[in-house]
């Protein structure tokens, strides 16, 4: 492989000030609905096109930075972006921006639906919302499947993927370690099988003190990432929820390869079977949610935190526990991401030319479809039929349900969300308004 170098800037008549950046990415942070392909096209526009204080190569050089790492792309790319332009202090607010909106807006629907539940209209919006989930995620199944699946070899590590977590329960972690490892070997033996081109990439010469900003990068996010998680330790003891959620989201945010969506089976599984933060339903309410704020779709995260600590809340009341621990996993679940971005940014330009690394994010990537493909299933099941149990025989694991306990309202309305998604093509979050207020109708006249 042909490796040229060439060095990629910000043209310096294009850059802004500390302030014109400020106020950008709080519009951002307040308009970026529509997942991480809405919000990395509206930067795009925004960044690139209209304010020109990026170029095109270094933008897309970002994004493909991005999207080796762990956490929501998105929120990585801004925080990049932002460095680039206005070192540490421009990452920061980039990235605390892009997410502070959108995380208030969430924490605000959380106490609604804790406190609001037995509220008929309330409970309505509800039910039409889950419908729409279902549907959010089959287009989210179908749009990366076609993204990643380019390979019979991506093809077999997606089913595999789906195999191994829907009937061996098998540890998220885990597929995404086998994934990655198979990635690397393909693409040193045989890189077209996993998708790779035998072509020249153009990288920038590596920065002459990238190890020191490595190494001090690493040390203050560490400790500003697990800081909370200690403090709340100390005070309350290690038993504690809040600990427990800064510990299960601190793990979260290590493996979140491949968005939200990927990370909401694990999530679930964990939150819904091992802690018992929540029912299988509410998890569908989560996500039907934080569809409908600005910020990553993995806010969806918060929500589960809130309830958690809102059910166990002693030595607080249930509505400060919630507040707290709704801080704590956001703090856990988005610290990571820019401690990735501020460690790694001065690298970014080599890992590029890594073809290794490439490989192993596109096995990584195919496996998530599969991860969604469970994600689907189990939401869909869930969904449309009234009771799902978890059965097991030594290893094998599957989800039994009645056939004719099938919800006729509920299949309706996913019917609906079909057709406005993938008939008009109508986006997702008029999909889930409109399904909000036709389970509202639903419920009020049909009960």
């Amino acid at each position: 492989m042909t490796v040229q170098t060439e060095t990629a800037s910000v043209p310096a008549q294009a850059a802004p000030t500390f302030g014109e950046a400020f106020w950008l990415w709080l519009k951002i942070g307040c308009i970026n609905f529509g997942g991480p392909a809405g919000q990395i096209a509206m930067m795009h526009r925004m960044l690139v096109d209209e304010k020109k204080w990026i170029d095109e190569p270094r933008f897309l050089h970002a994004l493909n930075f991005c999207m080796l790492l762990p956490g929501p792309e998105a929120q990585k790319l801004a925080t990049y972006i932002g460095w680039a332009l206005h070192g540490v202090r421009g990452g920061l607010v980039a990235g605390i921006l892009f997410v502070l909106p959108g995380a208030l807006f969430m924490l605000g629907l959380s106490l609604a639906y804790a406190l609001g539940r037995g509220v008929s209209w309330i409970d309505g919006a509800l039910f039409g919302i889950k419908a729409a989930v279902l549907v959010i995620v089959v287009e989210a199944l179908l749009r990366i499947g076609r993204r990643a699946l380019k390979t019979p070899l991506l093809y077999g590590l997606a089913g595999a993927a789906f195999l191994g977590i829907f009937f061996l329960n098998a540890p998220f972690p885990l597929i995404v370690a086998a994934a990655a490892l198979i990635g690397y070997l393909a693409a040193r033996r045989s890189p077209e099988q996993v998708g790779l081109k035998d072509e020249a990439i153009v990288t920038a010469p590596p920065a002459p003190d990238r190890w020191r900003q490595f190494f001090v990068a690493s040390i203050v996010g560490l400790i500003v990432w697990w800081a909370p998680v200690g403090f709340a330790a100390l005070a309350l003891g290690p038993g504690h929820v809040l600990v427990t959620i800064g510990e299960f989201f601190s793990k979260l945010a290590v493996v979140s390869f491949g968005g939200a969506y990927a990370l909401l089976a694990y999530m679930a599984q964990q939150a819904v079977e091992t802690h018992h933060w929540m029912t299988a339903p509410e998890m569908v309410d989560g996500l039907g949610l934080a569809e409908t704020t600005p910020g990553p779709l993995i806010l969806v995260t918060q929500f589960v935190g809130f309830l958690a600590a809102f059910r166990d809340p002693a030595p607080f009341s249930p509505v400060l526990a919630g507040i707290l621990g709704a801080a704590m996993t956001t703090w856990v679940t988005f610290t990571p991401s820019m401690l990735w971005i501020f460690a790694g940014a001065p690298f970014v330009e080599q890992l590029r030319g890594n073809r290794r690394l490439s490989g192993a994010l596109a096995a990584i990537t195919a496996a998530v479809v599969g991860v969604i493909l469970n994600l689907t299933v189990w939401f869909a099941l869930h969904v449309l039929f009234g009771r799902v149990t978890e059965q097991h025989a030594g290893p094998l694991r599957w989800f039994a349900f009645d056939p004719l306990a099938l919800d006729l309202k509920a299949t309706a309305l996913a019917i609906i969300a079909g057709v406005l998604a993938f008939g008009l093509h109508r986006s997702l979050i008029e999909v889930v308004g409109v399904m909000a207020v036709l389970g509202v109708v639903m419920q009020l006249v049909l009960g």
